[in-house]
């Protein structure tokens, strides 16, 4: 079941500053004057929008309005057109992208929920209709692939203007999920990955490099946690950035309908890895915690 919003009505974004100590150090006398002490360090180059808190994550919307655009897919090669939303904040530099991929038999409007949420928390973000309905996790991560190149080099000027091509990330529903993971081992120049329920013949993922959340749940009889998430995150090195995140009592299908404690951590790791914001990564370790959540790993970020 799918749902539709309208684009948000236009927030006023605030930075949050970070609070650094100047610490006024004394040099040698230089013709009797004293050289000038070096500025405070400034704040993040990718930092967009306030300081996070529980409530603006946990909120329907986050603090950037949003407009879309559908893609055709006689207008792509690669994958099969989708929906792009995208911040209509100019104001604060580029933004990071991420392309979403449905699960088997299922479109995009199954996640629609996650375009315009996502991309009001500071992002591009286009959710992708497949080339059939059946395409199996290879065929959708390289689709994956060809979307986010397809943002970066031939979406319109409204929208390639705003991307960052150097900060990109994949995401995707049960096969959808399982084609971020191949995406990810495809393309380790990737900052992030989020894979949902994923859906994967394939259980070792030892070559990921790239920082990854796995979201399962925990009463999923598709793709059960116990032969399909599980050992996806356990088979990630312990060197590369990862997470997994396990929903109490959530069917195969938890994606398809707005979920708080998805979405937050979602972005949560989105703006830590894609933006480099260090602010989120109280929303990652120590491990959040709840009636939500069953399980919860990670190999806790740090700056």
């Amino acid at each position: 079941m799918s749902r539709e919003y309208d684009d948000v009505q236009l927030s006023t974004p605030r930075f949050g500053a970070r609070t650094l100590t100047k610490l006024a150090l004394t040099v040698s006398l230089v013709g009797g004057a004293l050289m000038a002490a070096s500025p405070a360090q400034a704040q993040g180059p990718y930092e967009r929008g306030p300081d996070p808190t529980d409530a603006i994550l946990e909120a329907s919307r986050g603090p950037f309005s949003t407009a879309q655009t559908s893609v055709s897919s006689v207008s792509v090669t690669g994958f099969g057109g989708g929906t792009i939303y995208y911040p209509t904040d100019t104001s604060q530099g580029t933004f990071g992208a991420i392309a979403i991929s449905p699960g088997y038999t299922a479109r995009w409007s199954s996640l629609s929920w996650l375009g315009p949420r996502i991309a009001s928390h500071g992002f591009v973000v286009i959710g992708i209709e497949t080339n059939t309905l059946y395409d199996q996790p290879a065929s959708r991560g390289r689709q994956l692939l060809a979307a986010l190149d397809y943002l970066v080099e031939d979406s319109s000027t409204t929208v390639r203007s705003r991307i960052d091509a150097s900060r990109l990330a994949v995401a995707g529903h049960s096969m959808g999920g399982g084609g971020t993971l191949e995406a990810a081992n495809d393309r380790p120049s990737l900052q992030a990955a989020v894979p949902l329920a994923p859906w994967n013949l394939t259980k070792s993922w030892s070559g990921v490099r790239v920082p990854t959340m796995i979201i399962g749940g925990e009463s999923d009889t598709i793709a059960p946690v116990s032969s399909h998430s599980e050992p996806f995150y356990t088979s990630i090195p312990s060197s590369s950035e990862k997470a997994y995140l396990e929903l109490n009592n959530a069917s195969h299908f938890f994606p398809q309908t707005t979920n708080t404690t998805m979405a937050k951590s979602m972005v949560a790791w989105l703006k830590r890895f894609v933006d480099d914001d260090t602010r989120y990564e109280q929303f990652l370790c120590p491990p959040p915690s709840g009636l939500s959540i069953e399980e919860y790993r990670n190999t806790c970020p740090s700056s």
